[in-house]
């Protein structure tokens, strides 16, 4: 029989309540669960490299979710959340992905937990099959260097409609710094790009520190170079390889709507194309 894929949930709930969840979600032998009863304690898990979270579970009983919602789907887009309202009278779940009115009958919280990250998982597979990911592997496949697979790499997530894309690689020189190995995009973009990315501050320093995809607007404290200077509006960052072993793809564009999850997705799987192809070339 094969086994189930674990599922990371962080639980944000009220402590009164903590015993609940513990005792309902923490039987099923698929979940992974964590449980905190803080907002910042949320954001702290979240920013964590030692972590990974799927699912986040946030109940209403901390206070006004709506608004710390909307922040998290904006920085973490990537992020399934579900939220707890059993006061709420209606079903729309908001910026949330999920809204559980009746969280422990008939197990209505694990059973949306569970259907979300299924839905993902399948989601994943098709997106695979996308015209632009196909292309892209055709290419990679074709491709006689490492650099030309990064090239292709840049040009297929500009094809997305991203104004800019950039690879960065770490410097073997320089420890904790990354350098610029390949970008494709607006022409004065390529020509100002920064060489070296290493600031705490920086939005690819936080991918690099934590291993997980992020995305960024003009208000937040993480930033970019293109967005500090107002000539792109939103910018995201995905991995590379497991534990950044190749480094992060970076792509920025004009538009201030946010990125969505689907076009996060869409990144993380030209990064994973990207990483089997430079496994491949590194096989003796």
């Amino acid at each position: 029989m094969n086994q189930l894929s674990p599922i990371h949930v962080l639980a944000a709930v009220p402590r009164e309540a903590l015993s609940r969840y513990r005792e309902q979600l923490g039987r099923d032998p698929q979940l992974v669960l964590t449980l905190v009863s803080t907002q910042e304690e949320v954001s702290a898990r979240l920013d964590s490299p030692q972590t990974r979270q799927e699912v986040l579970v946030l109940d209403s009983g901390l206070g006004e979710m709506y608004g710390f919602v909307k922040e998290l789907r904006q920085a973490y887009p990537g992020l399934l959340i579900v939220l707890v309202d059993e006061g709420a009278d209606f079903g729309l779940p908001g910026q949330a992905d999920e809204l559980s009115v009746a969280p422990f009958e008939d197990d209505d919280l694990l059973r949306r937990i569970k259907r979300l990250a299924e839905e993902r998982r399948l989601q994943t597979l098709r997106t695979d099959i996308a015209p632009a990911v196909r292309t892209l592997a055709k290419k990679l496949t074709r491709a006689r260097s490492t650099k030309a697979m990064l090239q292709a790499a840049v040009e297929a997530i500009c094809e997305l409609g991203y104004d800019y894309a950039a690879f960065y690689a770490p410097d073997e020189r320089v420890p904790d710094s990354l350098v610029l190995r390949s970008q494709a995009g607006l022409p004065e973009l390529v020509a100002m790009a920064p060489t070296q990315q290493n600031s705490e501050e920086s939005l690819v320093g936080w991918v690099v520190r934590n291993g997980q995809s992020r995305a960024i607007g003009p208000a937040d404290a993480l930033s970019h170079p293109f967005v500090q200077q107002q000539r792109m509006n939103r910018a995201v960052c995905v991995p590379v390889g497991m534990a950044l072993r190749y480094g992060v793809l970076l792509a920025c564009r004009a538009q201030p709507e946010a990125i969505a999850q689907k076009q996060v997705m869409m990144l993380e799987l030209i990064g994973a194309h990207l990483a089997n192809a430079l496994a491949r070339r590194d096989r003796p």
